[in-house]
């Protein structure tokens, strides 16, 4: 997919710089205040709350294009979950990744227990229309119980010493976090975060695996893939 599902008719504003700003948002631990004096600063004057309306219209249908760039999900799934404190009130951010680190999908729910489990089970499958080789979890023994009900014949290993891989994913929420001074709601902190699940680690290869230019060939390809899905090579041809 392209931008073809996307219209930016109304916004007065070219799509370079709605791209722009909704990618400098979710890519780096920035307010929108910060980003609008960036955006001064390149000479283009737009209002914090402008690009606050630019994200939430168009920063999940960006994760979304993204996500269906991605390859077939891997078929060893890591699962975890945090807690995630929203007006003094526990909350658990739930998250699956695969063995190659993509993000496979979030949700934010109020209870960890075996209900919670199965119902994240079952959206994984439906989003990633796939069934893992095998799980890997925490001792939570609500993802046992899930596990048995949902996809029993899919092997289930638990160990606080191999997921890792999934531990360590939400670091950058946990970044964002701290740098947005929490969040407000339970819906806003799903709708972001399922946006920024979907556009940040696009730009987050695995440096530390490869040598600089492997680093910016790999870059040169992401940023051209954005700007397919955003719209912004398609002006570039149209010119």
């Amino acid at each position: 997919m392209g931008s073809a599902s996307l219209s930016y008719k109304g916004h007065r504003y070219p799509v370079e710089v709605i791209s722009h700003c909704v990618w400098l948002y979710h890519r780096f631990p920035l307010s929108f205040r910060e980003v609008e004096e960036l955006m001064l600063e390149r000479g283009v004057t737009v209002s914090y709350e402008t690009i606050r309306r630019w994200c939430a219209k168009f920063g999940q249908a960006y994760a979304n294009a993204l996500r269906r760039r991605q390859p077939r999900p891997g078929d060893k799934w890591h699962l975890d979950e945090v807690f995630i404190k929203i007006n003094g009130r526990l909350q658990y951010l739930w998250r699956a990744i695969d063995q190659n680190g993509n993000v496979l999908d979030i949700l934010m729910q109020n209870r960890r227990d075996k209900a919670a489990a199965r119902r994240f089970f079952r959206r994984l499958m439906k989003r990633t229309g796939a069934v893992p080789r095998a799980v890997v979890t925490n001792k939570l023994r609500s993802y046992g119980a899930a596990h048995h009900e949902v996809m029993p014949c899919v092997e289930h290993r638990q160990s606080k010493y191999l997921n890792n891989r999934a531990e360590n994913s939400h670091q950058p929420t946990r970044q964002r976090e701290r740098a947005m001074k929490g969040f407000r709601s339970v819906g806003g902190a799903q709708r972001f975060l399922s946006a920024f699940s979907g556009i940040s680690p696009h730009f987050r290869p695995r440096r530390h695996l490869m040598p600089a230019h492997d680093y910016r060939a790999e870059m040169t390809v992401r940023f051209t893939i954005w700007e397919q899905i955003t719209g912004v090579a398609g002006l570039a041809t149209a010119a």
